[in-house]
């Protein structure tokens, strides 16, 4: 107590600084250093992307696949969404998709590639059309050597187109060109993916990243327009006047701690860890680009009006810029005749999308390469909504129709594919040198008349890839539907990019809306529709877990009894069950329903592992066998090469698929009202329900008798006891061995209870079966044939649709067992529902 009275007295003269709380004020947070290391620091468990903090303010934010994403919108916008997606555009921040980039030989890529795939799924790496650069492919790749087993997933591919005029210089020493590959896959394949590309290409050599480069300062001169002011330039306006205020700059020495610096691209990993693997057998080098691009999506006919409103083709550099040394890429670009020739060329097709209806009238995986300004520079002062030009390009002369229908027939040529976004000291020399909002923000202060466009500094030039997204291309409905087109940026540019679209009046869609996408296009999402792959069975699981959950916070009595309904699984569909007991069937009793009731038994199916069929000529086959609905936007089909079902068809086809235990992946249309929902039960309709929808064909359909629930006793038992005599808990043969049951409309509840343990009583949740599940396929009164992945009410189609897979030795029998007047008509029900539905199989090819 003396020592601090004496220290007291001693600083009793000075000023003592107050210690700051740990808990910092509002503005100690808000400093300029303090923000940007809390914004890096948030990160570091998943990533953030470049739109995050616009999407936080206006969405709902979800954690999913080391991401933070944006799920939806936080106000009402489904039916909005919608009519963007039909009538006008929908943005999305596709910038969490992974990124592997190839380099090599290009015989060695393809015949390294070609492991991974099959020319019977469609499309494979070496389509001619996709090696040449002119279109964007995709394809479903297999692990190597094993197709149609163990898919890992489906993938887009872009090649670099081959360079003009240099391919003698590019000749290997076996007389291969040197090839540019770019593999597009979802962030939860990527650990799947990875591996199995430096396994088949023998790339083991890690290369370690380089270290950090450090960029000159750029000194261009100053605008004669603009004074030494502080818009004379990007970096004069770092070394402003005494009287204006600092900017920090990254460029500027560091002080000695962490550095206050925004983390770009991949961030969270450590500097040394690889992201580089080469070969010296193949000469082939595989780099992660996962981060290092932005990719917005824009979803609608009238994208490409958004996109030649939002973006202008670079202006060239005048002959000072040429001659001048500068930091930039853009002036020793420009001093290649050829560059700027094809730059001419690429900004002449631009601007003919300005007269195009519709996105659907260019060829579909069409790709552009171009280079454009700072969009910043031309923001408009008000949001206002793109419209296309068909009208002014109605007056334009012979010539530029011709072009017009030239592009729309024959597509992009492909020296028009090449882009500077290829090059990764072109992406890295743009993301270092971007000008900064406070940058911008001054050189449109500066400008006399408000509103005119901003001149452009030699650091505003930006390459990106435009690359047409098709519709709808499978089946005969609804042509070309959720067409749009794929933007492809720098990073570090997102932001630049995305206000300049959004000021376009543009929808924002989140994960909920790419779901909608590609429901409405009828085609299967991943991972939520790729059970057969890891990383769908892996979303399988954790989906299980969540909707049990979910299920469980809610109270006993306000929650549905799937016990009752008949649904052994509500959560999850176990594919692998469904394809063993089909196989069982067929064998026992040659494919007779009443094959079924024996399956109560337990007995040993086979062990093996299902796939989905992805066979294009047996998927034709099965497609009209179903006899794809009648509607009024459905044009014909030609079926003259299809074979008659019969028997010995129906087994030769399940023989070439691994003898039944494969997967149809089907679009089912409910024929009434009615609204399909998530693991909803698709069954095989009886006799007589073919004969009352024959009778009635607007009636609601059979109903499921309600079964009986033999485990609520049993359930709640164990906590009356608790709170009575819980001193007999465990000698009270009544706990640990259930009863008898009294038959009920379940016909495997018997069986069942017979065969469960008491360690399992003690995890009953009420109204859930319990493990191991009885016969999936006969506990209800009709014979379940397959499970609904996604399903809502179809807004395009104006009735009920759902998307899910069905047994192919099930749908087989089915088939053989209808009329063909009434071929391809099941049964619905969802989870929580008694009453069947009547719906009709689509197989779209």
């Amino acid at each position: 107590m003396a020592n601090n009275m004496l220290e007291k007295s001693q600083k009793s003269g000075q000023k003592v600084k107050k210690e700051q709380s740990k808990s910092k004020s509002r503005k100690a947070r808000r400093r300029h250093g303090n923000v940007l290391l809390e914004f890096n620091r948030r990160q570091r468990k998943n990533l953030w992307l470049e739109t995050h903090i616009w999407h936080a303010k206006r969405f709902h934010m979800v954690k999913r696949w080391g991401y933070c994403l944006g799920d939806g919108p936080t106000y009402k916008c489904y039916r909005a969404c919608y009519r963007a997606m039909s009538s006008h555009c929908l943005l999305q921040d596709m910038s969490y998709y992974s990124c592997v980039e190839l380099q090599g030989p290009e015989d060695q890529l393809l015949a390294t590639l070609s492991k991974l795939t099959s020319k019977e799924a469609g499309p494979t790496f070496a389509a001619a059309v996709c090696v040449s650069g002119r279109k964007q492919g995709s394809v479903v790749v297999y692990r190597a050597g094993q197709y149609p087993l163990q898919p890992l997933g489906p993938v887009t591919f872009l090649w670099r187109p081959r360079a003009q005029g240099r391919g003698q210089e590019d000749q290997g020493s076996q007389g291969s060109t040197h090839r540019q590959l770019w593999i597009w896959a979802h962030p939860t394949m990527k650990t799947d993916l990875l591996p199995e590309l430096q396994a088949v290409c023998q790339c083991s050599e890690a290369v370690l990243p380089p270290g950090p480069v450090e960029h000159p300062v750029p000194q261009p001169a100053p605008t004669p327009t603009l004074g030494p002011g502080p818009g004379a330039c990007p970096e004069a306006v770092q070394a402003s006047a005494s009287g204006s205020k600092r900017k920090w700059s990254s460029r500027e020495p560091e002080a000695a701690g962490p550095p206050a610096k925004k983390l770009l691209g991949y961030s969270t990993i450590s500097s040394t860890t690889p992201v580089t693997w080469r070969s010296s057998t193949t000469g082939i080098v595989i780099s992660d680009l996962t981060m290092e691009m932005v990719r917005y999506r824009l979803i609608g006919p009238l994208s490409h009006s958004v996109l030649t409103e939002a973006l202008a083709p670079a202006t060239h550099c005048d002959a000072t810029g040429k001659s001048r040394p500068s930091p930039f890429w853009w002036p020793d670009h420009c001093r290649d005749d050829c560059n700027m020739s094809l730059h001419q060329q690429q900004a002449g097709v631009f601007n003919m999308l300005k007269g195009v209806y519709s996105t659907a009238e260019v060829p579909a995986g069409s790709v552009l390469g171009l280079t454009v300004d700072d969009p910043r520079l031309t923001l408009p002062n008000k949001r206002s909504k793109a419209v296309s030009d068909v009208r002014k390009a109605q007056g334009v002369n012979e010539e530029r129709m011709r072009k017009r229908r030239e592009l729309m027939l024959k597509g992009i040529p492909e020296p028009l594919s090449q882009s500077s976004l290829w090059d990764r000291s072109v992406r890295d020399n743009v993301t270092h040198n971007k000008m900064t909002d406070q940058e911008v923000n001054r050189l449109r202060n500066d400008v006399l008349v408000p509103g005119s466009r901003l001149p452009t500094p030699l650091q505003g030039r930006v390459p990106v890839l435009l690359v047409q997204q098709s519709g709808k291309s499978q089946g005969t409905e609804m042509g070309s539907w959720g067409t749009g087109w794929d933007l492809l940026l720098p990073k570090a540019w997102g932001m630049a990019f995305w206000v300049p679209l959004v000021y376009r009046g543009v929808r924002i869609g989140g994960l909920r809306m790419s779901l909608k996408h590609a429901q409405n296009k009828g085609e299967p999402h991943f991972p939520h529709d790729y059970p057969d792959c890891p990383a769908g069975a892996r979303f399988q699981e954790e989906q299980e877990a969540e909707l049990l959950a979910k299920f469980r916070r809610r109270p006993p009595a306000k929650r549905t009894n799937y016990i009752k309904h008949g649904c052994l699984a509500p959560f999850r569909c176990p594919w692998q069950q469904l394809a063993e007991e089909w196989e069982l069937i067929v064998k026992e009793e040659g494919g007779g329903e009443e094959a079924v009731a024996p399956m109560e038994q337990e007995v040993t199916p086979p062990q093996s592992n299902f796939t989905v069929l992805r066979n294009r000529k047996s998927l034709r086959q099965l497609s009209a066998w179903c006899r794809p609905t009648s509607s009024k936007c459905q044009r014909a089909r030609n079926l003259g090469s299809t074979p008659q079902l019969n028997r010995n068809v129906a087994a030769s086809l399940l023989s070439a698929h691994g003898g039944g235990s494969s997967l149809v992946w089907t679009r089912l249309s409910l024929v009434a009202k009615g609204q399909p929902e998530q693991h909803a039960l698709v069954c095989v309709p009886t006799a007589e329900d073919l004969q009352l929808v024959r009778k009635e064909p607007g009636c609601a359909g059979p109903q499921e008798p309600l079964h009986t629930d033999h485990f609520k006793s049993r359930v709640k038992r164990p906590r009356k006891k608790d709170h009575i005599k819980p001193e007999n808990k465990q000698s009270d043969p009544a706990s640990t061995s259930i009863p008898s049951v009294n038959p009920g409309p379940d016909p495997s509840s018997s069986s069942s209870l017979t065969t469960l343990s008491s360690s399992c009583t003690s995890a009953l949740t009420l109204g859930l079966w319990p493990e191991p599940l009885p016969s999936v396929t006969s506990h209800c009164s009709r014979v379940t044939l397959g499970w609904v992945t996604q399903g809502d009410f179809s807004l395009s189609a104006g009735c009920g649709e759902a998307l899910g897979l069905l047994s192919l030795t099930g749908l087989l029998h089915t088939l053989l067992r209808q009329p063909e007047s009434q071929r391809g008509l099941v049964l619905l029900r969802n989870p929580g529902s008694l009453q069947y539905r009547f719906a009709k199989i689509n197989i779209e090819v």
